[in-house]
This record gives structure tokens, C-alpha cells and sequence, in this order.
């Protein structure tokens, strides 16, 4: 009988010999500290949303509903994580639908024309304009945010962050599953053209609640 290791051990004991015994020190000038909170961090994240092509949203919590609403204004059906505040799509005059009340809904249902999705999120990164969701009760399952075609998300204000390292410190508990989004779903063929909606929704609308 052979006693050479397997495919699976070997390629382990590989990886293992390559990790370094030490810890890696970190460069010198990487920013892992938060820069200070205020206006600019928030219009910092607002400016790099709308690079990205997402639309953003400023609104007071007295006028979320309102806007909500004004945004959904075309959209017949409503999807929402069992988590979000009912007042927050008070104003969306066509049907909703609860995940999981009475059962999860289906891939089929989130990917029917003329759905959307309304959800929070856990952190927000001006740096980089990415919104993280954790799959908290206002954020729902990940399918919630990636089969609809139009995403509706609401970012307090004090959850916006400058740089990731801060953010990655907030999440309540990193081991839950992460959605990192960045503008509207997108991706590029070899020639630079621009196609929309591949993997996530094509409309991505952001409401920052000051």
C-alpha cells in the first residue's frame, strides 16, 4: 500500500510551509485609525457612490418615507428584510412582500420584472464609496440584494466610516456572510464595454439619512 500523502494533505502541508512564523508588520504609513467623523466624511462616501454611477439620496428621518416613496415611484412590487421599520416604505403605494413571513421567497419571485428591494446596511466606507451588509435584520438574506434588478439602501449618517479597517471593526460579528457594493452592478468585456446587471442589481439607489 502506497504511503504517500494524498492531493488535499499535501497541498496543505504546501500552504503551511509558505505562511510566515511571524507576524507581517505593517507598512509604516497604512492608515488603520479612522480619520474624524463629520460633513465631509459623509459627502467624501456621497461623491464616490455617484462615480460609481449610483444615485444618492440626502434626506432628513422625517423625509425618509417620503423619499423612499418617490423613489419607487415606477416600481409595482416591493421586497423587504423582515428587519426594516414599516415606516421607512410608508409611502410605496404598490405591493410588498415580507422575506420569510409566512416563507423565504424564492429565487423566481426576487427576479420577476418590476421588483425591488429596500434594505439598511451595517457600515458604510467613504474611502472607497462601498456599502457593507452583514445580513442583519434590515439587510436580510444575501439573495435579497442581489437577484432584484433595483436596490433601494438607507445609510445613516453614523454609520459611514472614511476607511475600511474602522468599518471591519463595527460589524457586529465578522463571521456572518459580507456583501461589499460599490455602485450598480457593472462589469466590462475586453473592449471597455460597460454592461450592467450581471450579477447584482443595475439600479442601485442610496438614501443618506442625516
Amino acid at each position: 500500500m502506497s504511503t504517500r500523502p494524498d492531493a488535499r494533505t499535501e497541498i496543505l502541508r504546501r500552504v503551511r510551509a509558505a505562511m510566515p512564523t511571524a507576524p507581517v508588520p505593517v507598512p509604516r504609513d497604512y492608515a488603520s485609525d479612522d480619520g474624524p467623523p463629520g460633513a465631509e466624511v459623509v459627502d467624501l462616501l456621497v461623491d464616490r457612490l455617484e462615480d460609481y454611477k449610483a444615485t444618492v439620496r440626502r434626506c432628513t428621518a422625517a423625509d425618509l418615507p417620503a423619499t423612499v416613496g418617490a423613489l419607487l415611484a415606477d416600481v409595482p412590487s416591493l421586497v423587504l428584510p423582515p428587519g426594516v421599520p414599516s415606516s421607512w416604505s410608508s409611502s410605496f403605494a404598490g405591493s410588498r412582500a415580507i422575506d420569510g413571513d409566512p416563507a423565504p421567497l424564492t429565487v423566481t419571485a426576487l427576479d420577476a420584472p418590476g421588483v425591488a428591494v429596500v434594505t439598511g446596511c451595517a457600515v458604510a466606507v467613504a474611502q472607497t464609496g462601498t456599502i457593507i451588509l452583514d445580513a442583519g435584520p434590515d439587510q436580510g438574506r444575501r439573495l435579497l440584494t442581489l437577484v432584484p434588478d433595483h436596490h433601494v439602501c438607507v445609510v445613516r449618517v453614523d454609520q459611514v466610516v472614511e476607511r475600511l479597517p474602522a468599518a471591519l471593526r463595527r460589524l457586529a460579528d465578522p463571521t456572518r456572510p459580507l456583501t461589499m457594493i460599490s455602485g450598480p452592478s457593472a462589469t466590462s468585456d475586453i473592449e471597455l464595454n460597460r454592461v450592467e446587471g450581471v450579477h447584482g442589481p443595475r439600479r442601485l439607489e442610496v438614501v443618506v439619512v442625516d
